[in-house]
């Protein structure tokens, strides 16, 4: 659906749209020539067109991005009686997807500076050898966390490295994209329609260097099965459908220049924003190559400031207003506020501006210039 008549949405989904209908269209039309539903050849098209884009070995598509870091946990062994540390500064489905693997999320707070995993607190929450088993940071916003210092405390610590790269398709860091970081590497991600790279619906996928992972990840998504009738182990209804694919394919196609044209809107956005007076801008962390799937901005007041750029007619949006620690559903795990500081103030703080690749330089002017008048008025 377009966009009210002079109100600047949060994402233009319409927009994207309209660049790749004609493709999208044709490559419907020809799954339903061929009926080939499930599994069909552009699946296998986009994993290798994916796993180019990125570098990496392999790409499985799977039926979302919660199931894909999931599948990533099981394909490591990863379950029952074990804990994997995670930052508490994230969407749900990171911690959710610990505990369907059978794991325990343990938690850490993250740095102040780019709010992405602190590999200091990840120390203290992996503790001895004894303690968890895998390491699971999450990318966020557009760009990788500090996957250096991360990769090698998991080296000396002894535990597995899994990327929650849902928010980063095109991300680099030191040249590097999530899964494509050595033999072992393994990476999640998700198209769900608003991400850099969205699908018509749900959609994920597991990227890694490891052969063997790929191969067991293939099983998981499809009952654990490798040929039909025949299940080797426990598995999964995870697979990427068809006509996702399609709309992947087209998109992907786009998604290097519809990532330029991000980082030129975000680097508008600083110097439209520099100097007002309470906008504490977003930054990017020594090496990366940040896509900006989100532009967040951190303000005072900000559920206040949010009611008036809504009424003003600018989509802004809060992302994560509630940590992981305080949500009702990891109320076990026995957090309190105060126990993450800075994942709590972000919480309270960051307001996401509109940003997609079609926003216009006026749009962009329209929402800085309703921002002041909001931070003005507090």
């Amino acid at each position: 659906m377009s966009a009210e008549p002079n109100r600047i949405p949060l994402v233009d989904l319409a927009a994207a749209h309209a660049e790749v209908a004609t493709e999208v269209a044709a490559g419907i039309a020809r799954v339903l020539d061929t009926c080939a539903f499930v599994g069909g050849p552009d699946v296998a098209e986009f994993e290798a067109e994916f796993a180019a884009f990125t570098g990496a070995a392999h790409c499985v598509g799977v039926a979302n991005g919660t199931d894909a870091v999931e599948l990533a946990l099981r394909v490591l062994g990863v379950g029952a009686g074990e804990s994997v540390v995670l930052p508490a500064n994230t969407f749900v489905a990171t911690a959710e997807a610990v505990v369907r693997a059978g794991a325990r999320p343990v938690l850490a707070d993250v740095d102040e500076d780019h709010l992405l995993l602190d590999p200091q607190r990840a120390a203290e929450a992996l503790g001895d050898s004894s303690g968890p088993r895998a390491l699971l940071p999450v990318h966020l916003n557009g760009q990788l966390a500090p996957m250096g210092a991360l990769r090698a405390l998991a080296e000396a610590r002894g535990v597995f490295l899994v990327e929650d790269a849902a928010q980063c398709q095109g991300a680099t860091q030191d040249g590097l994209a999530p899964g494509a970081w050595g033999p072992d590497a393994i990476a999640a991600t998700s198209f769900y329609p608003g991400k850099n790279l969205g699908a018509y619906g749900d959609g994920g996928a597991v990227c890694t260097g490891n052969e063997e992972y790929a191969r067991i990840l293939r099983e998981l998504r499809d009952h654990g099965s490798s040929r039909k009738y025949v299940h080797t182990r426990l598995g999964f209804n995870s697979r990427l459908d068809t006509i996702q694919a399609v709309v992947l394919r087209a998109k992907l196609r786009r998604l290097a220049d519809w990532n330029v044209r991000r980082r030129a809107a975000a680097a508008r956005y600083d110097t439209l924003l520099a100097g007002i007076e309470g906008v504490r801008l977003p930054r990017t962390a020594p090496g990366n190559e940040h896509v900006w799937h989100l532009y967040a901005v951190r303000v005072p007041e900000r559920d206040k400031v949010l009611a008036l750029l809504n009424e003003a007619g600018v989509g802004a949006g809060v992302h994560y207003p509630v940590p992981v620690h305080l949500q009702p559903a990891f109320a076990e795990l026995g957090h309190a506020r105060g126990d993450f500081p800075v994942a709590e103030r972000a919480a309270e703080e960051l307001l996401s501006l509109p940003l997609y690749p079609q926003l216009t330089a006026g749009q962009q002017e329209r929402v800085a210039e309703v921002l002041a008048g909001a931070l003005s008025r507090l």
